[in-house]
């Protein structure tokens, strides 16, 4: 009998139960793998060649402390040879003070001698002026010729610069001096002061100790007035001998007193002036006093 087919049976399979970590591989996979493995493949290529055998900080403090090696060497060294040199530096410094003693000393000497020589010069002079037939005018041929000294009453005059020597007080320039610097005394300033004193009256005159004659020149070097070639820097100080009040009105009154005032007004530059009952004037001390002899026919022929 034909029994009808039966079905295939059923295999029954277990199912594997899931882990409970598949969902997380990826961060499994990271935490696994930290390193990429180019890092790692040229770590290893580092490795095998040697170059990545030595940390970096430990290159650096050997560097570090080969530098600091150096750096006291050359220290050392630069000490051993200031005290090799000190002794020859000390030694040079020792004779160049004592050059410097014997020029000073030398200096001094000469000094001495000049003073020497022109006190005996001003002997002479007057010596020969007392010889040349002068009597009793051989004073006042040498006073007036600036071959003595003299003293006596007399006027003293000091010209200073403007405080403000860019400007005259109103703030404009002295448009007539060719200068700029307006509220500076001038050599032609003190040209007129020492003629107007001159005309006043004034028998002997000297300018910050220099003593003025009929060969006199007060000239300008840039903004220095040269007195005789010999620089002067202000305040300059005149010196007057003659009658002390006669002599200071008429000055003040005179054309070139009042050309000072207006300087002093106009310009800030300072004056003042006083009597003294006592000055005393240097004789010049490059003045070669010569007579005129008259020119007979026996001479001539």
């Amino acid at each position: 009998m034909c029994g009808m087919p039966q079905p295939p049976p059923v295999r029954s399979t277990s199912t594997r139960p899931a882990r409970p970590d598949a969902s997380m591989s990826l961060l499994t996979n990271v935490m696994d793998h930290s390193l990429d493995d180019g890092y790692a493949e040229a770590a290893a290529r580092k490795k095998a060649d040697g170059s990545g055998g030595m940390p970096k900080t430990l290159r650096a403090k050997l560097g570090l402390a080969a530098g600091l090696v150096l750096a006291a060497l050359v220290v050392t060294v630069g000490a051993a040879q200031a005290r090799v040199a000190a002794p020859a530096v000390a030694k040079e410094r020792e004779e160049l003070v004592d050059r410097i003693e014997g020029e000073t000393s030398a200096a001094d000497k000469l000094e001495k001698n000049v003073d020497e020589l022109r006190d005996d010069v001003n002997a002479r002079r007057r010596e020969a002026l007392e010889k040349s037939g002068e009597g009793d005018r051989s004073d006042l041929v040498g006073t007036l010729a600036g071959a003595v000294e003299v003293h006596g009453p007399g006027v003293k005059l000091v010209v200073n610069d403007a405080k403000d020597v860019g400007t005259g007080a109103d703030g404009k320039p002295r448009g007539t001096s060719g200068f700029s610097d307006t509220g500076r005394v001038r050599d032609r300033d003190m040209q007129r002061v020492v003629n107007g004193l001159w005309e006043s009256g004034a028998e002997a005159i000297s300018i910050n100790g220099q003593r003025l004659t009929a060969l006199s020149a007060i000239r300008a070097a840039g903004d220095a007035i040269l007195v005789d070639n010999r620089p002067l820097v202000p305040p300059y100080t005149v010196l007057a001998v003659g009658d002390g009040e006669r002599l200071s009105t008429a000055f003040q009154d005179s054309a070139d007193g009042l050309y000072l005032h207006a300087l002093q007004e106009s310009y800030g530059i300072r004056t003042a002036i006083s009597v003294a009952d006592d000055l005393k004037l240097p004789a010049a001390p490059s003045l070669i006093v010569r007579t005129a002899q008259p020119i007979t026919e026996k001479g001539t022929s």
